[in-house]
């Protein structure tokens, strides 16, 4: 588990460790004029003692932190920001704080159907867990990304691309919106959470079909909406031949028999569902000739 390590301020072991050095250079200035052996030595602790604290100081910059290792043995994480001074045999190992950004590549999957779709995510990580990021795993930076890719690859593969094939799923890829989102969040998280990673935010960023399926599938979905449209041109001119016929039965403009209606049926739906506009014809007859 992290735990936090709050070291020594690193001005006071700055100010000691400029005072031994110079120290340190005034007796080896007196050692070489009177010849005394007991200043060089003096000269000498007071060399080391400088180098000794001025190995541990170092600097912590905001939404930084550093590991502290003591021969193999966990001491703490510095979170302090600062001018901050350790024990110089501590070895340190960097660890950022501030939130990370991850485009994914185009990953080439198959969806819940089988079809070959692309898919890619942008996500937002963040060290939560010091500990377990340094030591938990090998390179944390590099976990996120392989993990991170095998978790869009897993969502890809539960839910298929759109409801074509699937009228019954509930959530597919391209109309799941938030809740595909929220569903990619989680798994990521259960899969970084041992690496002390922690996902602020996770999006699609890239949905298609496959280049050698989306000719295909566009003319699919073009065709669907060439039948919707159709279906509701045919379920409006419908209730206007049906409104036409009682207003003038209504209104007693004209007495139709059973197969003028018909025919009045027929020359009205030509002109409400036809692409073109109907071409009027002079009857110099009448219906029966």
């Amino acid at each position: 588990m992290e735990k936090i390590f709050k070291p020594v301020s690193g001005y006071l072991a700055l100010v000691i460790g400029i005072l031994a050095f110079v120290g340190a250079v005034l007796l080896l200035i007196a050692a070489a004029g009177n010849s005394g052996s007991s200043a060089v030595v003096l000269a000498v602790v007071l060399f080391v003692a400088s180098i000794f604290i001025f190995k541990g100081i170092m600097v912590v910059n905001p939404n930084h932190s550093r590991i502290c290792v003591f021969f193999g043995k966990y001491i703490g994480t510095v979170k302090e920001n600062g001018l901050l001074w350790v024990n110089p045999l501590y070895s340190t190992q960097k660890i950022s704080l501030r939130s990370e950004n991850l485009e994914s590549s185009k990953l080439k999957v198959n969806d819940k159907l089988g079809n070959p779709i692309e898919i890619a995510a942008v996500i937002v990580w963040q060290v939560q867990d010091t500990y377990k990021a340094a030591f938990e795993v090998e390179d944390y930076d590099h976990y996120v990304k392989v993990q991170s890719e095998a978790a869009i690859r897993h969502l890809a593969t539960t839910y298929p691309y759109d409801q074509f094939e699937d009228e019954n799923a509930s959530i597919t890829l391209r109309d799941g919106g938030d809740k595909v989102n929220d569903m990619l969040e989680k798994e990521l998280n259960d899969r970084l959470s041992p690496a002390g990673i922690i996902i602020r935010e996770a999006r699609i960023s890239h949905l298609a079909y496959a280049p050698e399926i989306a000719g295909a599938m566009l003319q699919r979905q073009q065709a669907t909406a060439i039948v919707a449209a159709r279906y509701k041109i045919v379920e409006g001119a419908v209730g206007m031949v049906e409104l036409a016929l009682e207003q003038l039965s209504k209104k007693a403009i004209v007495q139709l028999d059973e197969e003028r209606k018909a025919a009045m049926v027929s020359n009205l739906m030509v002109v409400l569902c036809g692409e073109k506009g109907a071409q009027p014809i002079l009857n110099t007859g009448t219906l029966y000739q």
